[in-house]
């Protein structure tokens, strides 16, 4: 145990002796001194706790040696005890108090009392000290907080700066793959060609699929994933998901029924896009592991609540089950039942984690029930408002065949990678629009002040100086006479803060890489018309 050090100042020898013999005991250290003088020294120079200091001493009384110590911060802690055999009168202790002390012992001491205080006022330095010792401790652990937060904060945002590079990097080249395919196919191809081109198309779009999937779940974890509910057609979302399902069904030579409740809305208020992800999750899961038999769809109403409908989505199949240790470890990350799964059946791990994520922020609940070698349950349940059937009916509007041209229509493209530029080039082409072409946001600046354009094409990311500094530049007058030349910003990031960093540079509107020609068709006329 610690020792005290408790400091007895008095100008009689006879005194400190007295008291030095009734205060002795193992846990405590008596330095002793009968000058005041020396008494500061000591009070500066070692780690005093408790001071008895006499009132009448010469040169300096016992009220000025305290009020010297209790003016110094390193001194003014110190637990002061009068010990006086002057007047017990009232005003003699509110001066003694007033100037700093805790409390008087008068003369003749009595050794019990004198004992006790002294034995109180030590454990209340104890106290004290081990307060002080847990605050240290705490502010301690507060800057370890601190800085494993800001540690915690400076890995999230490399995190998202990686994906959104990476998204970027490995979107690129697949979407000029995919786009190449669909050129190619339009071309005279045979037989075999137009299949090898179907299996490339394939495979690139399931590449595709696996990053979406670590973005989505990427998405999730930072909390920037949001759920947007608008009018959803349940019963064309659920059919839709089965026949672009039942070609893989159908070529593993199993059954995939849709067997939907006679009473379901037409319309109700869902996020769509994550109804269809689950729904295609599991469906596309189960088809996965399932060998003979079949998957089946089932969609039933549960409870009514006034305009809500408590709705389950369930997908049974007949594959070969999940055992029972191995249930819940399906739900994490990059998980999958057993290391043979991933062998025979390859995949990420990603997909029933991200139904599990979109789940819960759905607001609905996810349940699985399964037997090795006999099949799975998976099932999502939800409520849903449903939308009144009295609402307009939606007229659709005749779609065109094909893409009109454009008149007199020249383009400025800043894009770095050959094959997305081929693309572009390609489609604008075909629409009768005039393209230039520079590799860089420098070479666009100086290229727009040699000529005028409608319209720039500006990809995100490209060498010397990137589109979104390019836009910024064209937007702040770089140019004067064309900074509100409109500006699509081009890019195969596809996380949300990506595209508000594009808008918030300047650009008019967001084209992802891996784009619908009517889109691009449409994206081009409406900044046209403006």
């Amino acid at each position: 145990m610690e020792k005290i050090n408790i400091l007895i100042v008095d100008d009689k020898i006879e005194n400190i002796i007295a008291l030095d013999a009734l205060l002795k005991r193992d846990d405590v250290n008596i330095i002793s001194t009968t000058l005041p003088n020396e008494a500061l020294r000591i009070s500066w120079e070692q780690d005093i706790a408790i001071a008895l200091v006499d009132v009448q001493m010469p040169e300096m009384d016992g009220f000025e040696l305290v009020e010297i110590l209790k003016s110094n911060p390193r001194t003014k802690s110190i637990l002061v005890i009068f010990v006086t055999a002057i007047s017990m009168e009232t005003k003699y202790a509110v001066k003694g108090l007033n100037t700093g002390a805790v409390d008087y012992l008068y003369k003749p001491l009595n050794p019990f009392v004198t004992s006790a205080k002294v034995d109180s006022f030590i454990q209340i330095v104890r106290n004290q000290r081990e307060i002080n010792r847990k605050n240290s401790q705490l502010e301690k652990y507060q800057k370890e907080l601190i800085q494993a937060k800001e540690l915690a904060e400076q890995g999230k945002r490399i995190k998202e700066n990686f994906l959104a590079n990476m998204s970027h990097e490995i979107r690129t080249p697949i979407n000029g793959i995919i786009g190449l395919i669909n050129l190619l196919s339009q071309t005279e191809i045979d037989e075999n060609q137009a299949e090898m081109l179907s299996l490339l198309k394939i495979s690139s779009s399931s590449l595709l699929g696996v990053i979406n999937d670590i973005l989505d779940l990427s998405k999730i974890e930072s909390g920037k994933f949001r759920i947007t509910r608008g009018e959803t057609k349940i019963i064309e979302i659920c059919n839709a998901v089965v026949n672009l399902l039942g070609i893989g069904a159908k070529e593993k030579n199993i059954d995939l029924f849709v067997d939907l409740d006679p009473n379901l809305p037409q319309k109700i208020i869902a996020d769509s896009l994550r109804l269809n992800q689950i729904l295609m999750n599991l469906i596309g899961n189960a088809i996965k592991f399932t060998d003979k038999g079949s998957v089946t769809l089932k969609v039933e109403i549960l409870d009514k609540k006034g305009n809500n409908l408590r709705i389950k989505f369930t997908v049974i199949d007949t594959g070969i089950g999940i055992a029972k240790e191995n249930i819940d470890k399906i739900f994490e990350v990059f998980e999958q039942a057993d290391e043979q799964t991933t062998v025979k059946f390859g995949g990420t791990g990603l997909g029933l984690s991200i139904v599990k994520n979109l789940a819960k922020l759905k607001g609905g609940t996810l349940n699985v029930e399964s037997e090795e070698g006999k099949g799975s349950m998976f099932a999502f349940t939800n409520w849903y408002e449903v939308v009144s059937s009295l609402a307009p009916v939606e007229v659709e509007k005749p779609k065109s065949a094909a893409l009109l041209p454009f008149t007199n229509v020249k383009v400025l493209l800043a894009e770095d990678n050959p094959i997305n530029t081929f693309l572009i080039v390609k489609i604008l082409k075909t629409w009768n629009i005039a393209v230039d072409i520079v590799e860089n946001g420098e070479d666009a600046i100086a290229k727009l002040e040699e000529n005028d354009y409608d319209l720039i094409i500006m990809d995100t990311y490209m060498p010397v100086m990137n589109g979104l500094d390019a836009i910024r530049l064209i937007r702040s007058g770089s140019v004067p006479e064309k900074k509100d030349i409109p500006i699509i910003s081009f890019s195969a990031a596809v996380m949300e803060s990506d595209k508000k960093i594009a808008m918030d540079a300047g650009a008019n509107d967001i084209l992802d890489k891996a784009f619908e020609p009517k889109l691009f068709h449409e994206k081009i006329a409406a900044l046209l018309v403006k």
